[in-house]
């Protein structure tokens, strides 16, 4: 009775109220510990991946390091039939740029695009960071393995495309490896440039900095918390008037905790919680760590959506330290101190949620809410096109998450009755034919 009941209920209201895809599940199942141990292995052995290390050498520095990344993108296309597109992309830093470039130095990053067959600019990112550094930022000669900081970040990209590319979505996935970030966040700079140069529809970036340690300076031991990070609202606008505008719509109607970055931070926590409720996504309503910072911001300050994942219990002794052993503590950020099964986990969540973003349809461009002084709240929504339906979603002001929602189909406005405006914050989602749901977007215009 139970499954004719599921079954009529699946045949009434369609694909698009379906809670879970089991695809989604498939690709949980397929990301490989061994091979992200493999993966982390061999990024450590280059010795190190300084930005201005070595690049001649085959076996040591950032240039052996960035050339086997791009051969595993590479080895991954010629799997799946060319699917990727796979190149360097470069920026030229004169000695001097900073504190941090004592010499001159090609940036390059390593880019793997899988297009999508309905939507091919638009994209969404998981990046993970080439390079690693010991105590002094300009040393670029001793050994800096880099297991954590961020060969885990790296592996778990080329990981998450080895899985994915066995699928195909109706947006483009880029899989990137990012160098620089340790002397300033160069080369998330050049690569959030050349996408706005080249017109990319970012719908977002997952930045994986640090994702395989589960035992914090702070002597807890938890493996299956996990931290993102999210800029409250998009900081790219300059013009004063704007500014303006922006702020006192904000004082008055809300949204100074609903900006894209934040929507999509909230996207990658309800996809977790729907396909992988054993883990903790843990938000922080922060750009970055205190005083730290990390190659999503590079495209935050360009305007695009991007977030941090990471550990939630960091471990500072095996961060930015030469290698060393002083009072009995080990320092260094060696292969021995990651946790590979955590580390499995933290890529999973990276490409459910990828897959789940580049099956959705475009979000909703235009938001319009009115209600004041009715006992509803109204929404009205452009059109989405390949959208099945919509869902409206609503939460207290006090919320960090989406806890209500209702799909009300191919509509492009509704009215939520008995729910009084005041009270809650709104946005509204596109569904496609797959069930899979843009990100949220909240209210950008008022209804008079």
């Amino acid at each position: 009775m139970k499954l004719f009941f599921s079954l009529v209920m699946l045949a009434c209201f369609g694909v698009a109220s379906s809670q879970t895809d089991t695809k989604l599940y498939d690709i949980i199942d397929a990301v490989s510990e061994e091979r992200l141990r493999k993966d982390v292995k061999t990024l450590a052995d280059f010795g190190t991946r300084h930005t201005l290390s070595d690049t001649v050498s085959e076996t040591r520095g950032i240039g052996a390091a960035r050339r086997w990344i791009k051969k595993e993108f590479d080895n991954i296309s010629s799997q799946c039939n060319n699917c990727l597109e796979v190149f360097y992309q470069n920026n030229f830093y004169e000695k001097g740029t900073n504190q941090r470039i004592i010499k001159d130095v090609n940036i390059v990053n390593v880019v793997a695009i899988q297009r999508g067959t309905k939507y091919p600019n638009r994209f969404v990112i998981m990046s993970g960071d080439i390079d690693s550094r010991v105590s002094d930022p300009t040393d670029f000669t001793s050994d800096s393995p880099g297991a954590n900081d961020n060969a885990t970040g790296m592996a778990g990209a080329i990981e998450a495309a080895r899985v994915l590319s066995k699928y195909k979505f109706e947006n483009s996935i880029i899989y990137v490896g990012l160098s620089g970030e340790e002397q300033g966040l160069f080369g998330g700079q050049g690569l959030a440039k050349y996408a706005k140069d080249n017109n990319w529809d970012i719908i977002g970036v997952l930045n994986n900095d640090m994702i395989g340690n589960i035992e914090g300076v702070d002597g807890v031991i938890d493996n299956r918390t996990f931290r993102i990070f999210s800029e409250p609202i998009t900081t790219d606008v300059t013009d004063p008037n704007v500014l303006a505008r922006q702020a006192r719509a904000r004082r008055f109607y809300g949204g100074e905790v609903d900006g894209t970055s934040r929507q999509l931070a909230r996207y990658v926590y309800k996809t977790t919680k729907t396909y992988m409720p054993e883990m903790n996504p843990m938000m922080v309503y922060r750009l970055d760590r205190f005083g730290r910072g990390g190659h999503h911001r590079p495209f935050n300050d360009l305007g695009f959506a991007g977030i941090r994942i990471m550990e939630a219990h960091e471990n500072y002794t095996q961060q930015h330290q030469d290698i060393r052993t002083e009072n009995g503590i080990a320092y260094g950020d060696t292969f021995e101190h990651v946790n590979f099964p955590y580390c499995k986990k933290l890529t999973a969540v990276n490409a459910i949620t990828l897959a789940s973003l580049a099956s959705a349809p475009p979000a909703p461009e235009d938001v319009s809410i009115g209600g004041i002084v009715e006992p509803s709240a109204k929404l009205k929504w452009s059109k989405v096109e390949g959208a099945k339906g919509y869902k409206i979603y609503w939460r207290a002001t006090t919320s960090p998450t989406w806890d209500h929602s209702r799909y009300v189909g191919d509509i492009t406005e509704f009215t939520l009755e008995g729910i009084v405006i005041d009270n809650f914050f709104f946005g509204v989602a596109a569904v496609g034919e797959n069930g899979h749901e843009s990100l949220v977007v909240f209210p950008n215009r008022i209804m008079r």
